[in-house]
C-alpha cells in the first residue's frame, strides 16, 4: 500500500508532460518534430517523400516520419523484410518509451521510499517500526521493478540496434528514382574518345585489343601463376607493367597530398567487425569480406577481417572522438591493397583486372561538418576527377539512381573511364556523401565553436553540445582499373604501350615501353 502511494506521488510530482512527450525532448523539439513531420510529408520529390530537412536515420527518425522511410526504402527497392524492420522499430519505439517511463517511475518511487525511511529512522520513536519496514520494503520493489524495466528495455534496444543495422541511408532529394544503373543520371561526359587515337595515330582499321591482351605482349601479366598459387581472380603483374601500376598510385598520391591538401596514412589491413559495422559493410554484407579466424586473430576481442577499402580504417580514426570545429574538415588519402569476396558476382567479369579479389586503391576521406559536407563531397569527386584529366582518360559522371546506391551513401557520383578494347565505360571511383549516417554508427561527433561573448556579460557561453560530423569517401583512383585504362587507352597496334606523359618521371622516364 505505501508502494503505491509513493508511486502515485512520483507520477503527480513528474506531471502531465511525462505522458505527453518522450523524456529528454524539450518542446520546441516536440514542435520542430511536428512542423518537419507535417512540412516534410506536404512534399514529394522524384516519386518519393523528400528529405529536404534533411533528417538523419535514427529511431526517432523512423518512429515519427515512417512513411518517408518507407518512400525511400521503395525507392532503393529494398526487400519487404527491411521494409518490415522499419515498421518494427516504429511499433517498438512506444515500448521503447514505456519502459523508460516506468523505469524511471520506479526509480523515483525509490528514492522517495529511501528518504522516507531516513526521516523515520531519525525520528524514531516506539510504534512506528512497522512503518520503517513498510518503507523499506517498498524502496525494495521498487528497486527490483526498475532492475526489470531496465533488462526489458535493454533487450528491446539490442532487437531494434540489430534491425536498424540493416536499414539503408535516407536519400538526398537530388538522387534520380530508378531500378539499376541503367537509370544513372550523366552529369558530365569529359573529353572525346577519339582524342587519344588520334594523337597515337592509331590507324582506322585499329581494333584496340583488350587490357589484358596488351599486358601479356609486354610480358607484364602473369595470371596462370597468380591462379595456381591463390585460386581463381587473383593476378600477378611483372616488369613493366607491375611498375606502371606502382607509378599510377604513386602519381594519385603526390597528387592528392601535394595539390588537393589530403595527409597521407598507412593504415592497418585488418580491421574488427565494430569498425565495418561504423562504415556499414556489417552485418548486411558479411559474405562479401574476407575473414580471417578467431584461432589466428582477433582485434580486441572481435571477429578480424581484411578491409575491403582504405574508406574502414581512415574514417574509424576518430571513432568514438569529440573533434573540434576547428579541426574540420578532416582530410585523409590512403594506397592500401583491397580485398573484396565478391560473393554476388559469380560468373561476371571474369577476364583480367576488372574484378579481383585483392585489387590496390587510392582512396579518399573527409570528416566535415553538416554545413559543409556537400561542398566537400562536390571538392572530393573533382580531386578524383582531375586524376582522370591529367591522364588524359575520357571518362563520364554519372549520379547514381536510387536503385543503383550504396548501404551508407545518399547521394553519389560514379566516375566511369572510357576502354576502347571492351568499347564501354565502366567505374573507377565512386564518391559519396554518407551525411551523419556512419558517424552515427561509430559515435563520430564534432562540437561546434562557441559563439563569441556578448558585450556586458562577465559569463562565459555555455559549451555547444557535440553534433554528428558527416563522413564521405571516394575512390582517387582505383589502382587496377586506373592500370587497365591506360593499357586499353595507349596501346599502339605493334603491341607497345605510350606512357602517358606525367607517369614518365615515375617511369625512370620511359616513353614507350616495347614487346620483349
Amino acid at each position: 500500500q505505501h508502494y503505491l502511494l509513493i508511486m502515485l506521488a512520483a507520477a503527480l510530482a513528474r506531471g502531465v508532460r511525462a505522458f505527453s512527450r518522450p523524456p529528454c525532448v524539450s518542446p520546441l523539439a516536440v514542435t520542430r518534430l511536428w512542423f518537419s513531420t507535417s512540412t516534410t510529408q506536404e512534399t514529394t520529390v522524384h516519386g518519393r517523400i523528400s528529405n529536404k530537412h534533411q533528417l538523419s536515420l535514427d529511431t526517432r527518425t523512423i518512429a515519427s516520419h515512417l512513411d518517408l522511410v518507407l518512400s525511400h526504402l521503395d525507392a532503393r527497392r529494398a526487400s519487404d523484410e527491411t521494409k518490415d524492420a522499419a515498421r518494427t522499430i516504429s511499433s517498438l519505439q512506444q515500448e521503447r518509451v514505456a519502459l523508460i517511463q516506468e523505469r524511471d517511475a520506479h526509480l523515483n518511487a525509490r528514492k522517495e521510499a529511501s528518504a522516507l525511511v531516513g526521516q523515520l529512522m531519525r525520528n524514531k520513536e516506539d510504534g512506528n517500526e512497522g512503518e520503517i519496514e513498510q518503507a523499506k520494503t517498498a524502496s525494495s520493489q521498487a528497486a527490483e521493478a526498475a532492475a526489470q524495466a531496465e533488462e526489458k528495455l535493454g533487450a528491446l534496444e539490442t532487437t531494434v540496434n540489430e534491425l536498424l543495422g540493416s536499414i539503408p541511408n535516407l536519400l538526398d532529394d537530388l538522387v534520380p528514382d530508378g531500378t539499376d544503373d541503367s537509370e544513372n543520371e550523366e552529369v558530365l561526359l569529359w573529353g572525346d574518345i577519339e582524342d587519344l587515337p588520334k594523337e597515337l595515330d592509331w590507324p582506322s582499321d585499329f581494333e584496340p585489343k583488350w587490357h589484358d591482351d596488351v599486358a601479356s605482349a609486354i610480358h607484364g601479366y602473369q595470371a596462370e601463376a597468380a591462379v595456381s598459387m591463390s585460386g581463381a581472380r587473383f593476378v600477378a603483374l611483372s616488369g613493366h607493367i607491375a611498375q606502371l601500376e606502382r607509378a599510377l598510385a604513386s602519381f594519385f598520391m603526390d597528387m592528392h597530398t601535394s595539390e588537393h591538401g589530403y595527409t597521407e596514412m598507412s593504415v592497418p589491413l585488418v580491421v574488427g567487425s565494430s569498425s565495418l559495422e561504423g562504415t556499414g559493410q556489417l552485418p548486411k554484407f558479411k559474405e562479401d569480406l574476407f575473414a580471417i579466424t578467431p584461432e589466428s586473430h582477433t582485434c580486441n576481442g572481435e571477429d578480424a577481417y581484411l578491409i575491403p577499402t582504405a574508406e574502414v580504417p581512415l574514417t574509424n580514426l576518430h571513432r568514438n572522438q569529440v573533434l573540434d570545429e576547428t579541426d574540420l574538415p578532416l582530410s585523409y588519402v590512403a594506397w592500401t591493397p583491397c580485398f573484396r569476396a565478391e560473393a554476388g558476382s559469380y560468373g561476371r567479369d571474369t577476364r583480367g583486372l576488372i574484378r579481383t579479389h585483392q585489387f590496390g586503391k587510392v582512396e579518399l576521406v573527409k570528416i566535415t561538418t553538416p554545413e559543409t559536407s556537400d561542398a566537400e563531397h562536390e571538392a572530393l569527386t573533382r580531386h578524383a576527377e582531375t586524376c582522370l584529366q591529367k591522364l588524359k582518360l575520357p571518362y563520364r559522371k554519372v549520379r547514381l539512381c536510387s536503385g543503383d546506391l550504396g548501404f551508407s551513401a545518399r547521394h553519389c557520383y560514379d566516375l566511369e573511364v572510357w576502354l576502347p578494347g571492351a568499347q564501354e565505360f565502366r567505374e573507377i571511383s565512386s564518391c559519396s556523401n554518407t551525411g551523419d549516417f556512419q558517424a552515427r554508427r561509430m559515435a563520430l561527433r564534432y562540437r561546434p565553436s562557441a559563439p563569441p561573448a556578448e558585450e556586458g556579460k562577465k559569463k562565459k557561453a555555455k559549451k555547444p553540445k557535440p553534433q554528428l560530423c558527416h563522413t564521405i569517401n571516394g575512390s582517387g583512383l582505383a589502382v587496377g582499373r586506373a592500370l587497365v585504362a591506360v593499357l586499353e587507352n595507349y596501346q599502339m597496334p605493334d603491341g607497345s604501350l605510350v606512357v602517358p606523359e606525367v607517369l614518365r618521371p615515375y617511369m625512370g622516364n620511359k616513353e614507350i615501353l616495347k614487346p620483349n
